[in-house]
């Protein structure tokens, strides 16, 4: 097969991804009409936060929905769907989790991105990344890949393991406008470097962040500013203060409750804060375990154009950004390759 029979074949693939459409909008400021489903008439009082520490209040509690991306991967989409579309500077979050190899044996071939930050979590099972110049590693099992676009990465995301369960989740960050450009990078993050916390029947691993004095080796260019995996024994509570505009939590296992409100949420529910001093959430008092994901990051407020695998600010700049991959002059430099302790 030609190389231009292939990539006419990839450019297909892509065209039918959930962000193929060129749109160009004005980031949404967390209205609720747009990223709530429940309480939309529910007014945070101002203020009750200037007379101290207030517990953030729950705005929003959505499920994943069930879908399918790359060759045939069947996941739960969580943000950037139909339900939720954007949680500023959160473009997108995905769910895969699944023990039938025929739901994720096909992988994500080959794919270019630009204008952003991926993600990569892995809780079970093994991912191998590749990119166009060579450059591979292999995801396991409390491994985190924080991927920066910037100005272009063609990669393929595959299952190093043809059997077994796989479970992890990928973040999609979108970069502020002066940095979507920049020099593309990996910081790959081992399970062994990624330092913890467990205190009070309270485990949290730190991926990015900061927690009771603990920073997370991740260091994001962009607008995220925290990334934590927290499980909470039965009946106890955690806690934590952040002063990041837009902040969530998505709940890998078990039941719990969220917020100064004491909103109920269960496992693959994705809640949605408000603003405050702190978060909480507590366990209830089933064995399974409560876990969740917490992320956090500062509002962008800028327009934001979404083509496929890219994310820009005007679809001129989409346009041109499939104009040079088609062209073959879409890669602008090598990436950073950075393994942080």
């Amino acid at each position: 097969m030609s190389v231009n029979l292939k990539r006419r074949k990839l450019l297909g693939m892509l065209a039918a991804t959930p962000f193929a459409g060129l749109t160009a909008c004005g980031l949404p400021k967390q209205k609720e009409d747009e990223q709530m489903t429940s309480d939309k008439d529910k007014k945070f009082d101002n203020k009750e936060e200037s007379r101290g520490q207030v517990s953030r209040p729950v705005l929003s509690i959505t499920d994943g929905q069930a879908t399918s991306d790359g060759a045939g991967v069947k996941l739960k989409r969580v943000i950037g769907g139909g339900r939720v579309s954007y949680v500023d500077p959160f473009l997108l979050l995905d769910e895969f989790r699944s023990d039938n190899p025929d739901d994720y044996i096909a992988g994500f071939p080959p794919h270019p991105h630009r204008g952003m930050e991926t993600v990569t979590y892995m809780v079970d099972g093994r991912v191998e990344h590749q990119d166009s110049l060579g450059n591979k590693g292999v995801i396991g099992p409390g491994d985190a890949q924080w991927m920066t676009a910037g100005s272009g990465i063609i990669h393929s995301e595959m299952p190093a393991m043809e059997n077994g369960r796989m479970w992890g989740l990928q973040l999609w960050v979108n970069l502020p406008k002066k940095e979507k450009m920049t020099t593309p990078r990996y910081q790959e993050l081992s399970a062994g470097n990624t330092p913890s916390v467990e205190k009070d029947g309270v485990i949290v691993r730190v991926l990015a962040g900061e927690y009771e004095g603990v920073s997370g080796p991740i260091r994001a260019i962009g607008a995220a500013s925290m990334y934590i995996d927290v499980t909470v024994e039965k009946g106890k509570t955690f806690s934590h203060k952040v002063s990041d505009e837009t902040l969530f939590a998505y709940i890998l296992s078990g039941t719990g409750s969220a917020g100064k409100d004491k909103k109920k949420v269960t496992s693959s529910q994705l809640a949605v804060f408000g603003k405050g001093d702190f978060f909480e959430l507590s366990a209830g008092n089933e064995h399974e375990p409560f876990r969740f994901i917490a992320v956090a990051g500062t509002l962008l407020n800028e327009q934001v154009a979404r083509g496929g695998p890219f994310v820009m600010n005007t679809p001129k700049e989409i346009e041109d950004a499939w104009r040079e991959y088609r062209q073959g002059t879409f890669i602008k430099t090598d990436p950073l390759i950075e393994h942080p302790k």
